[in-house]
């Protein structure tokens, strides 16, 4: 299973919640998550633009802009 933040350079939310996964990591055995920049690739910006930061799990929404911890989880099965 593959984690990735779409965020922003910049992004005080995009920060926040990378942050907020990184505590949670303290808890429970999250798989690695890949940052993406939004504004690094079109396809990204279009799907996405404003909305950052979004969690992805294997290509699909987990949540966004803010960490919904008992989803990720859920969706993990932690």
């Amino acid at each position: 299973m593959g984690l990735t933040l779409v965020s922003r350079t910049d992004c005080e939310l995009c920060e926040r919640f990378l942050e907020e996964l990184d505590a949670l990591r303290v808890s429970a055995p999250l798989p690695p998550v890949e940052v993406v920049d939004v504004d690094s690739d079109a396809l990204l910006q279009r799907r996405w633009g404003l909305k950052v930061p979004v969690l992805l799990l294997d290509g699909t929404l987990v949540c966004g802009p803010r960490l919904d911890a008992p989803e990720l989880l859920r969706l993990l099965r932690l």
